[in-house]
């Protein structure tokens, strides 16, 4: 172990800073270690450095503080976090975060331990900015993969805990879309807007889904997603071609906090890799994962890895001409035909599997 390390067996931090700035589902993975190691350190005071997006699922986590950084006020944004930050020292900063902007929010934060990824995965030159790293392990979940952070602080005990914190009307805004005892499938049919071209499945295959889980199973379909206008348009085509099971449309109509307190209440999640995936993972929903494009066995759903429906090997091969151990790790498909490898029949035969008494 890194000598700079060994010290935190015997004298924990007292004032911890983690930075993990983006994305939905990255700070998702990100809660769990932070978890582990607050109940590891009870009398250590953590401060995460996130970002205002994250921020807005994140609020109210007992036990730290968040110091946000708004992305969207430019270089105004910066200097609000470095006031934020202003004259505080800490014992241990986490490097959870490897990108050219997190290694410059970096240096606005003061510490004694800089603890950043090993060097394969250091990248943007996050090296240079760190003063520690942890163990290299390839081929590791992007959540095992944090964990690192852990196993290199001497604390190998994991704790999946996230208890995000939702309102009471948080609750009764999910309550009245998800009545109590009726069976729910929560389909948010897109990624981020920028990968909308790749990762997305078509919208006739997520009507089909629909009109199966209404027909076969009895079960209410909710569509969610953001106020990006391509989730509205597959919103649109989803309610138009699958009129008998009449989803009920809240696609940008909710906050990250009440899409959390819906996919608590819901049976199911269908989703392609993206942020809802791990929130559904958060409140223990299980998630029939959507993947071609990328490996979930680095990416997937933590907790669901038997609901996937893959074809990453496959389109890998059409792609790459080769096999997925003969690629980078968690290389991604850019095909825009390659979510088509995914049949309809195989996603209905999951939510059967999934619903079968």
């Amino acid at each position: 172990m890194n000598a700079r390390l060994n010290e935190f067996r015997n004298h924990p931090p007292r004032e911890v800073c983690v930075l993990r700035l983006s994305a939905i589902g990255d700070t998702c993975h990100a809660l769990p270690v932070v978890r582990t190691l607050q109940r590891a350190w009870p009398q250590a005071r953590f401060t995460w450095v996130i970002g205002g997006t994250e921020a807005k699922l994140m609020s109210g986590i007992d036990g730290v503080e968040l110091a946000v950084l708004d992305k969207s006020a430019g270089v105004s944004g910066y200097m609000d976090l470095r006031r934020r930050l202003a004259g505080r020292r800490f014992d241990l900063l986490l490097m959870m975060h490897a990108s050219m902007r997190a290694n410059f929010t970096s240096l606005l934060v003061r510490a004694r331990v800089r603890l950043g990824f090993d060097r394969a995965r250091a990248r943007d030159y996050q090296h240079l900015f760190s003063n520690a790293r942890i163990a290299a392990r390839p081929q590791e979940h992007v959540m095992d993969g944090l964990f690192g952070f852990a196993d290199a602080l001497g604390v190998s005990e994991r704790l999946l805990r996230w208890d995000i914190p939702v309102s009471e009307d948080d609750r009764a805004f999910a309550s009245r879309s998800i009545p109590p005892g009726a069976r729910t499938l929560v389909i948010s049919p897109c990624s981020s807007q920028r990968f909308r071209n790749y990762r997305n499945w078509r919208i006739e295959n997520y009507a089909a889904l629909a009109e199966h889980a209404g027909r076969a199973h009895g079960a209410r379909v909710i569509l969610t997603g953001g106020s990006a206008a391509v989730e509205a348009q597959y919103a649109e085509g989803i309610c138009r071609l699958a009129r008998k099971s009449d989803p009920l449309n809240l696609v940008g109509r909710t906050t990250l906090k009440q899409l959390l307190a819906l996919l608590d209440r819901a049976n199911v999640l269908v989703c392609p890799d993206s942020g809802p995936a791990h929130m559904a993972t958060a409140v223990g929903t299980p998630v029939i994962g959507l993947y071609a494009t990328s490996n979930r066995f680095r990416t997937g759903p933590y907790l669901s890895q038997r609901w996937v429906v893959d074809h990453y090997p496959d389109a890998v091969k059409r792609e790459f001409g080769t096999d997925v151990d003969k690629i980078p790790w968690g290389g991604r498909v850019r095909d825009p035909d390659a979510m088509n490898l995914i049949k309809v029949e195989e996603v209905t035969a999951r939510l059967d599997q999934f619903f079968a008494p």
